[in-house]
């Protein structure tokens, strides 16, 4: 039994000394600013899951960056975030209505606003390490 794998597990409400409470913070940015954001990330010491995935109007790439950071913290990738992840106009070029709903055809082209930041700060009741 004493060869089992070692598992970390507290509870961050439990007020164990030393430990702060946490959150995570899910922010999907359009991938034409992921690398930018990325890079000041680990500038200032942030640690991140960085995801691929899709949606939205134009059904572009986006980039979901997971971080699970000390509150007191929160703050600074706000910052970071705002910083790299500016939004902009861009012209969308018109679709065709084949195959789907003639209703929302649009016949000319039309400026969309992009980029900018969609971030969920979500509270961390647990954190376990393998």
């Amino acid at each position: 039994m004493d060869r089992l794998k070692k598992v970390v597990s507290f509870t961050l409400t439990d007020g164990l000394k030393g430990m702060n409470s946490m959150k995570m913070v899910i922010a999907i940015v359009q991938d034409k600013d992921s690398n930018r954001l990325s890079h000041a990330l680990v500038e200032a010491n942030v640690r991140a899951t960085k995801l691929a995935s899709t949606g939205g109007f134009l059904k572009s790439g986006n980039t979901t960056f997971m971080i699970g950071i000390e509150d007191e913290r929160v703050d600074g990738v706000m910052t970071l975030i705002k910083e790299n992840c500016q939004s902009r106009e861009q012209v969308m070029a018109p679709m065709s209505s084949m195959g789907g709903n003639a209703d929302s055809y649009v016949p000319y082209p039309i400026e969309v606003q992009v980029g900018g930041a969609t971030v969920f700060i979500l509270p961390i009741d647990q954190f376990i390490q393998f």
